[in-house]
């Protein structure tokens, strides 16, 4: 089974309310009786309505350690037995947790008023007085199955993609981990969270995002049952996680069924006639060295914490030596939370260089963060964690007021040059981004062509239209738009003519090798011609030699930036570098 059915030698259970009753033929019927041959008659009666699982304790001392090791799903329980009565057995049941939610049917010859209150005071489900008639007896028992297979499904099932939620996947984990003690099988469990799902849910609005959950649900039970995964369950555990916890007989790598996920998840999702994508970050934790389902679960959640904070849409295996950079991280997010009132955060500027003139023309406002005076913490370690935390947004207000009261100094110190602001997409998910950098240019006087915001393809995550309706306005105000490290977007030419944009800049890794590289030079010709195609100026980007600035002339590119001209510099330091360059 792959959509929340247990493996066949798993705990007994209802899975789904549809075809109860013959799941309620299944169900283990445990009868609690000090009368061996009346539990003999009321079996017979229930074998006739084809009821067949059954376990019988004539011996009310051992009830409730049977009880916890068998788990039934329906107990008929006797009230006068000697020693221990079943008035205490109820009082024990009703105040374990594991065992409390046992539907339980009183059966008993008392017939007095004050038994039977007790008994449902005591947290009897039903009662019937002996001796029992079958034909009641038997329906009382339909009902109750039916009524149990109902709030099995409320507390075991996620209502909205109809998986198992995280009770049941932690019900399953503590049975794969008795499983790998007997048996020395071992069990994987994929935590699958879903990257920057709160931006899109809030773009998209809940009901889009509620059928985009839906869909990744169906996408994960599609590849489960492709993939001929048996005995595998895949549920969901919280807003915008997902779990599979692998069964040992499968020969399929976890490792290789992430990268299917990885890989199927590329595909857009289409709600409300736009295409929504989402990525996946996924953490691995084996039963291996696990006692517990909390355990296991933890460390899957590690791993796949480690990962969006590290490289998110990838996957990464638990293993102890994660622990330590995982608690530094979160540390880590603990001390950035602090870092905008401390003001612990400062921009760097890197210079835009025209390729002809060799002039500087513009500069690139790069954020850095140096935690109590202490060293830089570099940006692709913090930015993630900033991202994941929902800290982007109040950050990235900080930047563009501080990038353009920067810039308007600078003017006043008789540079003229654009600065280029990166902008997440997160923050264009925001529906205060617009209002953001109005207020930046006008609270610091800088003039709207002067201000060049800086995007990715990854903008488009979420409602695609609704991303572009907002590009749209920033160009309204006058803003030049750019796309960042084009050239290692999945979505580069399929969305580049829908871009509002101005500015290409070429990625770094397409720079490095220049001019000897055939590939790259090839990649870069492509490039430029497809952008000039469409009037759009290009930069390349991490520019550290002469010979890949002279070749880059010859083909073009009007804009060059890296450490050929200088690395990013503090904004004093700027100042200073832009006061004595000569060309």
């Amino acid at each position: 089974m792959t959509d929340g059915g247990l493996p066949q030698d798993g705990p007994s259970g209802s899975e789904d309310l549809r075809g109860h009753d013959a799941q309620s033929k299944n169900s283990l019927i445990m009868m609690v009786d000090d009368e061996p041959i009346l539990m003999g008659v009321v079996q017979a009666f229930l074998e006739e309505r084809g009821y067949d699982n059954f376990v019988t304790c004539d011996d009310s001392t051992n009830a409730v350690d049977i009880i916890r090791d068998k788990s039934p799903d329906i107990l008929l329980l006797d009230l006068v037995m000697p020693k221990v009565t079943g008035f205490d057995i109820l009082e024990i049941l009703r105040r374990d947790e594991a065992l409390r939610h046992i539907p339980i049917i009183v059966l008993t010859s008392s017939s007095d008023s004050e038994t039977k209150l007790k008994a449902l005071e005591l947290g009897a489900t039903d009662f019937l007085a002996k001796p029992v008639d079958p034909s009641e007896l038997a329906l009382r028992l339909r009902n109750t199955l039916t009524v149990k297979a109902y709030q099995d499904h409320l507390t075991n099932f996620d209502q909205l993609t109809g998986l198992p939620n995280r009770r049941m996947l932690k019900d399953r984990l503590e049975w794969a981990i008795r499983r790998k003690r007997v048996n020395e099988e071992e069990f994987y469990l994929l935590m699958i969270g879903l990257d920057r799902f709160k931006q899109i849910n809030e773009s998209l609005g809940p009901d889009s995002g509620d059928k985009i959950l839906e869909s990744v649900a169906a996408l994960l039970k599609a590849i489960v049952d492709q993939e001929k995964l048996a005995g595998t369950t895949v549920a969901r555990v919280s807003g915008d996680e997902f779990a599979i916890l692998l069964d040992s007989s499968t020969p399929r790598d976890p490792r290789a069924l992430a990268e299917i996920i990885i890989e199927e998840l590329k595909q857009p999702f289409h709600v409300l006639d736009s295409d929504a994508f989402v990525t996946a970050s996924i953490g691995i934790a084996s039963t291996s060295d696990v006692k517990r389902a909390d355990e296991l679960l933890q460390k899957a959640s590690v791993a796949e914490k480690f990962v969006k904070q590290k490289a998110r849409g990838t996957y990464q295996v638990y293993s102890p030596d994660i622990d330590a950079e995982a608690a530094e991280l979160f540390q880590l997010e603990s001390d950035l939370r602090r870092a905008l009132p401390n003001d612990e955060l400062e921009l760097f500027y890197q210079p835009k260089m025209d390729t002809h003139s060799q002039e500087i023309v513009g500069m690139e406002a790069l954020l850095r963060w140096r935690p109590n005076g202490a060293a830089l913490v570099p940006p692709d370690i913090f930015i993630p964690i900033a991202e994941e935390a929902g800290l982007i947004i109040p950050i990235g207000e900080w930047i563009l007021k501080q990038a353009c009261r920067q810039t308007r100094e600078l003017q006043l110190k008789g540079l003229d040059a654009k600065v280029s602001v990166n902008v997440s997409a997160y923050q264009i998910g925001d529906k205060n981004i617009v209002s953001a950098i109005n207020t930046a240019l006008h609270e610091s006087g800088l003039a709207p062509e002067k201000l060049i915001i800086e995007i990715t393809e990854s903008v488009m995550m979420g409602d695609v239209e609704k991303s572009l309706a907002i590009l749209h306005e920033i160009r309204a105000l006058g803003v030049s738009l750019s796309i960042d490290d084009f050239g290692t977007g999945y979505s580069s030419l399929s969305y580049l003519k829908r871009f509002p944009i101005a500015e290409l800049k070429i990625d770094q890794s397409f720079i490095r090798e220049l001019p000897d590289d055939e590939e790259d030079s090839a990649i870069v010709r492509a490039i430029l011609a497809l952008a000039h195609s469409l009037d759009l100026v290009v930069t390349a980007e991490g520019v550290e030699t002469a010979e890949q600035a002279a070749y880059l002339d010859t083909q073009g590119c009007e804009l060059l930036q890296g450490y050929h001209y200088s690395k990013p510099l503090p904004f004093d330091e700027f100042i200073t570098f832009a006061e004595q360059y000569q060309p």
